[in-house]
């Protein structure tokens, strides 16, 4: 039993719930620095997760249906995409079924915080509940930023802060405008790492719909001078200039381009890994891995996320 929900708590990609948790966390300890519910915040964060990972799920299997049925998949970049279902381990029902338990958790999640904070819960989690759905078909047609922006930015922070304390906050739409930037700089990192695979499904990612990656990636480069940006409005909105501390992260979103160019140029080519490379899974972020250079940028996009809201997180408790 443990084994089969460690088996696909992997298969959900678990190593990218941080940024739905550390972006929970600074809304968590924002709300209750105005007197909100901790339970209200904790149930929040369950379902949160749940429809994370059922989005996850939800892509994989719109895209393993796509690419057999066009008997494309053994072309795909990423090699490890679906493997588990490749491999035989689990089938097409069982990952239906998994993600039919993420969505229950997800709705059972909300009928409890409907009755404890009131019915605009209904509201935020039927926005919610649309962006998981509809997560794979928005990729497709190159709007899976906006989808993650929009769930893991205003809908995130403002759904937290109001079933905390049971008010919107105009304060917290920014912060969640300069927080989601950098949760939308780890997504497009991976569909700039996909982008072959991505071309091959027939996906209109938006890197794919630039078409260059020179110009895709400068792109990346834009996102994190927008979450800084916005994190200096918020500063100067809130006279919290603290809050520019986090632009200490901004050698990591240099070091990460670099990453990015060298992957473009040798897709196998992995890094020294050095001690401000960490967190990460050594053994998947290896050049003994089949996916060592894939998994390793993408740590890197995801640790300056954790990075980030990790400062955030201290400045807010103390300020």
């Amino acid at each position: 039993m443990i084994k089969n929900i460690i088996f696909w708590l992997e298969n959900s990609r678990i190593f990218s719930l941080p940024m739905t948790v550390m972006s929970w966390l600074i809304i968590f300890i924002y709300s209750l620095k105005s007197g909100g519910s901790v339970i209200n915040g904790f149930a929040a964060l369950i379902g949160i997760s749940a429809a994370h990972l059922a989005t996850n799920l939800l892509d994989d299997y719109f895209d393993y249906k796509t690419l057999t049925a066009k008997g494309e998949f053994i072309k795909c970049t990423q090699k490890s995409k679906c493997n588990y279902i490749i491999e035989g381990k689990s089938t097409l029902n069982d990952l239906l079924l998994v993600i039919i338990i993420y969505c229950a958790i997800a709705v059972l999640t909300g009928i409890f915080l409907t009755f404890r904070a009131g019915v605009s819960v209904i509201v935020l989690a039927v926005i919610g509940g649309l962006i998981t759905l509809l997560y794979s078909r928005l990729s497709s047609y190159g709007f899976s930023e906006l989808a993650v922006g929009t769930a893991f930015g205003p809908l995130l922070f403002e759904g937290v802060y109001y079933v905390m304390t049971g008010h919107f906050s105009f304060n917290v739409f920014i912060l969640s405008i300069a927080v989601v930037m950098f949760t939308v700089g780890l997504l497009y990192t991976h569909t700039l790492l996909d982008y072959d695979g991505d071309l091959v499904s027939h996906k209109k990612t938006l890197c794919c719909r630039i078409g260059n990656k020179k110009k895709a990636l400068s792109v990346l480069l834009y996102i994190y001078a927008a979450g800084y940006l916005i994190t200096l409005i918020y500063s100067a909105r809130t006279g919290t200039f603290l809050f520019l501390l986090t632009f200490a992260t901004i050698p990591w979103v240099i070091l990460l381009n670099g990453y990015m160019k060298s992957y473009f140029a040798d897709k196998k080519f992995v890094p020294e890994i050095n001690w401000y490379n960490y967190p990460l899974d050594k053994s998947k972020a290896s050049k003994n891995s089949s996916d060592g250079a894939f998994c390793f940028r993408l740590y890197q996009a995801r640790n300056i996320m954790v990075y980030y809201t990790s400062i955030l997180c201290v400045l807010l408790l103390f300020s």
